[in-house]
């Protein structure tokens, strides 16, 4: 359980300023001096975003990677990296996304970049002046195997996306082991994918593949999950309804698991229920597909219809996905909201801190 009720949390992307977008396009112009400035500049803004926000629990907003994962696949080896996508023209969707094709064996002897990451947010955090009140948490997020793998084309070696899943878990079970050494004490092991193929996939092989990635850091280490029904440009991908996952996904060893709610208008709410019956439960009161920008008191009541389903304790309330989709502008007024809208019930409850 979470050292403080009606906790406000992040799920880990945050948009990229223009001026990076912009730069990435001609990083050929950068020495590597220039490029490790443009990283922590990019961190230090989003820092200041979600501390000036007031939330309980923060991240990198991931500045330093091409998209939720996509800057992972440069670090395995065995993979020969789709240079363009299938489908460039027409309205954004996921198939706009090639796949990667399988070389060899699947390895990462350098690992994935979240410990460099979690470090890089360590160091400019200490930069920044305590803020008054409750400590802030530093989190770290990393694509579990499953999801990982829809970008790899299956071959020989490996025959379908459940194989190449398993020759993922090791990779990513050790950089989870990593962050836990680099002093990372709370982390969110996303895997939306299985959110989205709940409904064609076996729920209960899921959650085996889940648990099999954290057994070695559970309990060493705050464990988050994040299920959510894709948001690549802002689409969704999979059938969006709960009941498909569960009671299969109760069985997930975690500490916290966030629901997608904002974007679905709180349809299956009950279930939260049944998740802060084995875990604390993370509702998404805050569309990240939306740009109407929910008020304080359209947050407020949102807490509110959670809290007749879960209690205090076992609530946190963050976006319904990450933010890297969404302009800066408009996720820096959600998640002020956010935080506004829950504090103004933590003081009706005698919460305040």
């Amino acid at each position: 359980m979470k050292d403080n009720p009606l906790r406000t949390s992040v799920i880990g992307s945050y948009p990229f300023p223009g001026w990076l977008e912009f730069s990435c396009q001609h990083l050929d112009q950068f020495g590597t001096a220039d490029r490790a400035e443009l990283q922590e500049d990019a961190v230090i803004a989003a820092l200041h975003d979600q501390l000036a926000a007031g939330l309980d629990v923060i991240t990198d907003g991931e500045q330093t990677r091409l998209d939720f994962n996509l800057s992972f696949y440069g670090y395995i080896q065995g993979l020969e990296l789709e240079g363009a996508p299938p489908r460039r023209f027409g309205p954004p969707a996921h198939d706009q996304r090639g796949k990667h094709k399988v070389t060899g064996e699947l390895r990462a002897p350098l690992g994935l970049g979240a410990v460099e990451e979690f470090k890089r947010l360590q160091k400019l955090f200490q930069t920044i002046p305590p803020r008054p009140g409750a400590p802030v948490t530093l989190k770290a997020s990393v694509p579990g195997p499953y999801t990982l793998s829809g970008r790899l084309q299956p071959n020989r070696q490996y025959p379908d996306r459940w194989a190449l899943a398993d020759a993922l878990l090791p990779i990513v079970r050790k950089e989870l082991g990593d962050l836990v050494d680099a002093g990372c004490r709370e982390m969110s092991v996303d895997e939306p994918s299985m959110s989205c193929y709940a409904h064609r996939e076996d729920p209960a092989r899921f959650v085996a593949l889940f648990n099999q990635t954290v057994e070695s850091v559970a309990g060493k280490a705050r464990l988050c999950t994040h299920l959510c029904f894709g948001n690549y440009k802002g689409r969704a991908v999979g059938p969006r309804r709960l009941s498909p996952m569960f009671p299969a996904f109760l069985e997930f060893h975690c500490d916290e698991m966030h629901l997608e709610m904002a974007s679905r208008e709180f349809s299956e709410i009950e279930l939260i229920s049944a998740v802060a019956q084995r875990m604390d439960v993370a509702v998404g009161v805050v569309d990240v597909k939306s740009y109407y920008i929910e008020t304080p008191a359209d947050v407020a009541e949102r807490v509110h219809r959670c809290l007749k389903h879960a209690p205090a304790d076992r609530l946190v309330f963050a976006p319904d996905c990450g933010l890297s989709q969404t302009a800066r502008w408009a996720t820096r007024q959600k998640l002020a909201n956010l935080v506004a809208g829950v504090t103004s019930v933590r003081r009706e409850l005698g919460l305040a801190r």
